[in-house]
């Protein structure tokens, strides 16, 4: 039995569509990553800003699993990166054998190293970049 986790870096989808101009409809992209690949499980990692709970409230209604990270805001803006807990989860979850086969959803160079021990493990399906123009070749796959 294929169990598939998906596991989605939020700053990268979130700036990726802004870029290119649309807004996310969250409920509708988690109904076409459920017919498409049947996941089992589907992560989504955030920061955590205390003025969106309304906002997490509705992903997890959705059906997503959040993941979050402590934010800090630096000259007005709000920094909050979630690579280290995506990899430390994914990793996770691959010794644990809470999945098969993962599904990761970034185009960020950071996962260069993740995507490598995922593929040198037979364990990853492929890779979503929100923009595949500014997908990095450490991610491509």
């Amino acid at each position: 039995m294929n169990k598939i986790n998906i596991y989605i870096d939020g700053n990268n989808l979130y700036r990726g569509a802004k870029e290119l101009g649309f807004e996310i409809d969250y409920k509708k992209f988690r109904g076409w990553l459920r017919q498409k690949y049947n996941p089992q499980t589907i992560y989504l990692f955030i920061g955590l800003v205390p003025e969106r709970v309304k906002f997490y409230k509705h992903l997890q209604e959705c059906g997503y699993i959040l993941i979050f990270k402590q934010t800090v805001s630096v000259d007005g803006k709000v920094k909050g990166n979630c690579d280290a807990e995506l990899v430390l989860n994914t990793v996770s979850d691959f010794y644990t054998k809470a999945f098969t086969s993962c599904i990761l959803v970034t185009g960020d160079g950071d996962f260069g190293c993740l995507v490598k021990f995922l593929e040198e493990n037979e364990s990853i399906s492929g890779i979503l970049a929100p923009d595949k123009k500014k997908c990095s070749f450490f991610v491509e796959k």
